[in-house]
């Protein structure tokens, strides 16, 4: 019996696909050509001869094998529509009615199952081919767990995250699908040690064990995005929603991914594109809208895919529309924003792997509030005085990606190439007084007003070179070159850096190897960089300016499989980045964070050195993860107050100094009984400056959050219904730089409800989400608003689904 083949999570009755293509983007035109063009045809998986892998069609040298089983609830009852994945050849195949999978024609190797179904744990088997045929049968037992047993970003290829010595942590697409919004950063939040800078509702940067900005390295399917880093207005363009699932590396990972990956990594992983068999023909169009009630926000989007044999492609198009925010204490003025997001992809694979194509466009306009006087805090008595205009920055970027894989008998090639346009413009009234002038004039006044007072263009090539062995035995690993170059451009009339051009090159080995109850996993690389910077005499770059980096990193882990529940890791590692134009070169007003700064073109690269020692406790009814960690870093840049004032605004320079950050994470996900959940998470960090024994600043305060889920094949005429609460609750930091301004502790009610309907032939989605229940009045402390305005009050935002 041949099961359905399909890489979406789809019920019966819609059409299946196969084979994991890279997906993409595409200009929001195109969508609606596609729209308005495409003869849409859903078509039900009685009407579609069975699917093939492209991986699966290079067997033909040489002996394949097969893999098949049955899927089971603990009562031993078959369980239908269970998707299973063969997570190193991207297939996927459904089970049948009767409970029954299989996979044919695979080449020789030793492969990873996993086998997902909604409201069920998410099981996991290695299998190797000794034989033609090879038999697994899964287990699947009732859970409101949210865990992911492999993992792309820790090792650059599908492995086991049991057996990764790193800190990880994944966000999977139904979480993103409920609480998807502009950010990407706030969705990371309930990750254990991630954190959001955030300006409103707008815009968020990561923040990864009390690093943010240049230091955590964002990608899209490994391929890395690059952005205006220093600034806290321009965070990573991509929309979550795209994410078919988003994984973390909490340490460094410069190993593997280079400079700016010394705090961690956050990969955004598409969605696979559709693939039929040959001769055949899909295609299959999604529609969302959703609406919150806090800034009266709305948005929507739109999917159009299909596959024709051995292409496949698919156009997805989103925009979101904000007003201002809502607080306890009244609305943030100009707060709102719009922004809208397009890809295509296409996608054709071969007898020995696949090539895909994908564009991206992301832009959006974003309202900066300003309070006249932000040194006031805002309270019930002393209310939010704003500026009703305020600066606007706008945001293009556009992605063109390319990405080839070849499978030979042992090994598998991997090239990704890119080209990323990155725009940033702020249009604003603000005047910056001449010097010795403490304000502008009348007349300088007039003559700024609606003018652009900074415009940025980053264009960066970006080719990765990946070789990927070990499909048999115990030692698995990967050999890569990494390559990019960069040119900055710079329009005033504020000068903020200079342009400049920069490339890089680097060359890895990556290597895991299983001795019985221990797995260990080693690496190292070596970067070089080199930057040149013209002229500004604005910023007072008086001449051409070239600098050099070279760095080294490594890393060093173990994991201890103590007993089948029980596991201890352990891992050394190393990461590094070079000082950002910013750093270098800025001698102007930050008008976002109201102050002059000053940049020191001798600044060094700042070396890390990260050891970490966790707990694993996986049983069959939960899990605890539990990691404490040290990081030394060399060299730590950040801003200071000198005390004085430029053009009217307080004086910073950037700095360097030796740092220190100790923390640690914990979190745990229990089933109390077949439908009820428990989940718990805590973390906490503390930043040093060795230099002065002195707090560092921006370094948030400890964090814990408890919740419960309830799970349910029906309910209420809903199928796979869930229902989850959970309290999070924030300390009062302490332990404050001169420059911080202290936020107290708060607790915080969030809740979620979603539940499915059968429409026709398609499934209608419901996700409802209630953030601060409560409607506490309350401050986050890496809120850029916090000196003047408090957090969002409450906010119910409900999402309706049509065939996703």
């Amino acid at each position: 019996m041949i099961a359905k083949e399909t890489k979406n999570a789809l019920p019966r009755g819609r059409a299946p696909f196969s084979r994991r293509f890279v997906t993409g983007p595409a200009p929001i035109g195109a969508v609606c050509a596609i729209i308005a063009l495409a003869d849409v045809r859903i078509m039900s998986a009685a009407e579609l001869p069975p699917l093939h892998s492209g991986f699966a069609a290079i067997a033909t040298q040489q002996q394949s094998f097969n893999i098949s089983g049955t899927t089971k609830d603990s009562a031993g009852k078959a369980i239908a529509d269970v998707r299973i994945t063969i997570a190193e050849l991207g297939i996927e195949v459904y089970s049948d009615g009767d409970g029954h999978y299989r996979f044919t024609d695979i080449r020789p190797g030793r492969y990873t199952l996993v086998a997902r179904k909604v409201g069920y744990a998410t099981p996991s088997a290695v299998v190797s081919s000794p034989t033609t045929e090879v038999t697994h049968d899964f287990k699947l037992s009732r859970s409101g767990q949210r865990l992911e047993p492999v993992t792309v970003t820790a090792s650059s290829s599908p492995s086991d995250s049991r057996l990764s010595s790193r800190s990880i942590g994944v966000l999977h697409q139904d979480e993103l699908r409920s609480d998807a919004s502009i950010s990407l950063a706030h969705s990371l939040t309930k990750l254990p040690g991630v954190r959001s800078v955030s300006t409103g509702m707008q815009t968020g940067k990561p923040m990864i064990r009390g690093l943010f900005g240049a230091r955590v390295l964002t990608l899209e399917d490994g391929l890395r995005l690059e952005d205006y880093s220093w600034s806290d207005e321009d965070a990573p363009s991509i929309d979550a929603r795209l994410a078919q699932r988003v994984e973390v590396i909490r340490g460094p990972a410069s190993v593997l991914y280079g400079s700016d990956a010394l705090g961690g990594v956050v990969n955004v992983i598409p969605e696979a594109l559709p693939s039929t068999a040959l001769g055949t023909n899909v295609h299959r169009i999604s529609l969302e809208a959703y609406g919150s009630s806090n800034n009266f926000e709305s948005g929507g989007s739109v999917r159009v895919e299909g596959a024709h044999g051995r292409l496949g492609w698919r156009v997805f198009g989103t925009g979101r529309f904000s007003g201002n925010i809502n607080t306890p204490n009244g609305e943030i003025i100009h707060s709102g924003f719009f922004a809208i997001t397009g890809q295509a992809a296409i996608g054709l694979r071969s007898d020995h792997g696949n090539t895909t194509l994908r564009i991206s466009n992301y832009g959006g306009e974003f309202q900066l509030h300003e309070a006249n006087d932000s040194s006031q805090a805002s309270t019930p008595t002393n209310p939010i005085i704003a500026d009703t205009s305020g600066p606007v920055r706008r945001l293009f970027d556009s992605r063109v990606q390319l990405v080839h894989e070849h499978v030979f008998q042992t090994v598998r090639l991997e090239v990704k190439t890119q080209f990323q346009r990155h725009a940033l413009a702020e249009v604003s009234d603000d005047c910056l007084p001449q010097v010795g002038q403490s304000k502008c004039t009348t007349a300088e006044l007039a003559a700024s007003k609606d003018k652009p007072a900074f415009d940025l263009l980053l264009n960066t090539g970006t080719a990765d070179v990946l070789l990927h062995h070990g499909t048999t035995g115990n030692v698995h690993g990967t050999f890569g070159v990494s390559g990019m170059y960069q040119s900055n451009g710079t329009n005033g009339p504020i000068f903020l850096i200079p342009a400049a051009s920069t490339s890089s090159v680097g060359v890895f080995a990556l290597e895991q190897v299983q001795a019985g109850i221990v797995t260990f996993e080693g690496g190292a690389r070596v970067d070089h960089r080199s930057l040149n910077a013209d002229p500004n005499t604005q910023i007072f770059l008086a001449a051409k300016d070239s600098r050099k980096w070279n760095a080294a990193t490594f890393n060093l882990g173990a994991v201890v499989q103590a007993t089948p529940m029980l596991a201890f890791t352990g891992n050394v590692g190393s990461g590094w980045r070079a000082p950002t134009l910013f750093d270098l070169y800025t001698n102007g007003p930050n008008l976002a964070e109201g102050r002059f700064e000053i940049g020191d073109y001798t600044m060094k690269q700042e070396q890390d050195l990260t050891g970490e020692v966790g707990i694993r406790l996986i049983a069959a009814r939960g899990r605890i993860d539990a990691n404490v960690f040290q990081s030394s870093i060399d060299n730590y840049i950040h801003t200071k107050p000198t005390g004085q004032t430029m053009s009217g605004l307080p004086l910073f320079r950037h700095v360097q100094n030796d740092a220190r950050f100790t923390g640690g994470e914990v979190s745990g996900q229990f089933d109390v009984t077949a439908p009820f959940a428990l989940n718990a998470r805590y973390d906490y960090v503390q930043a040093t400056n060795r230099t002065t024994d002195l707090p560092l600043p921006l370094i948030p305060p400890s964090r814990a959050a408890v919740g419960a889920t309830y799970r349910a094949a029906q309910f209420a005429g809903l199928r796979n219904f869930g229902l989850h609460g959970e309290v999070e609750t924030v300390a009062k930091q302490t332990r404050l730089d001169v420059n911080d301004i202290q936020t107290g502790a708060y607790t915080l009610i969030n809740a979620s409800a979603n539940g499915e309907y059968t429409f026709g032939k398609r499934d209608v989605r419901f996700d409802l989400r209630v953030q601060n229940a409560g409607n506490v009045a309350y401050k986050d402390f890496l809120s850029r608003y916090k000196r003047f305005a408090l957090d969002q009050g409450v906010n119910v935002q409900l999402r309706v689904s049509y065939g996703w």
